[in-house]
């Protein structure tokens, strides 16, 4: 595990945020395999946005960046899908569920607790349920295939993360205070 995994970002000398407009499906999986590329094991995802946000489309990416062959389909109906790469990827997905008492009892601290890596959809149903330490992704609709990122760390190992995400970003996508 990363020594410096747990340690509060101090904001005041660097930022944990990038902002980032995706005009395609394609940009949304890039930026995905981006993150999957720099997937460490235990690394946790929250994904937050409405329905059709492109947050399946953006796990896509993350399963490629983790060298996982297979296409990745929105667990919705099972809650959880296990996928393997070069780490586990846990894909669950909180859609189906309104009451923080079954989000709780569905044991997910196994998941968080693995080597392997955990994207949560629909994450901002049950955020103060989920783990302190994550990498929390943003994302709104601006138009049929636009959408709009905030990727905001935790830590100083998200902190890190997006450090090296930026320069991977291409310049027409950069938005806000990246």
């Amino acid at each position: 595990m990363d020594p410096d995994r747990g340690k509060s970002s101090d904001s005041s000398t660097q930022t944990g945020y990038l902002e980032m407009i995706s005009h395609s499906p394609d940009e949304t999986q890039q930026l995905g395999k981006n993150i999957g590329e720099l997937a460490t094991p235990g690394d946790i995802y929250l994904l937050a946005g409405s329905l059709g946000a492109g947050k399946t489309c953006l796990t896509q990416g993350i399963a490629w960046g983790l060298g996982i062959k297979e296409y990745t389909l929105s667990p919705s109906f099972v809650l959880i899908r296990e996928l393997h790469g070069r780490l586990p990827l846990y894909h669950i997905d909180l859609y189906r569920l309104d009451r923080l008492e079954e989000i709780a009892d569905l044991g997910l601290d196994d998941y968080f607790h693995s080597s392997g890596v955990c994207t949560v959809e629909w994450a901002e149903k049950a955020l103060n349920l989920l783990p302190p330490e994550h990498l929390l992704i943003e994302i709104s609709y601006l138009g049929d295939t636009k959408r709009h990122f905030q990727v905001k760390s935790s830590s100083q190992h998200y902190l890190e993360m997006i450090n090296k995400l930026k320069p991977l970003v291409p310049a027409d996508q950069k938005s806000g205070s990246s």
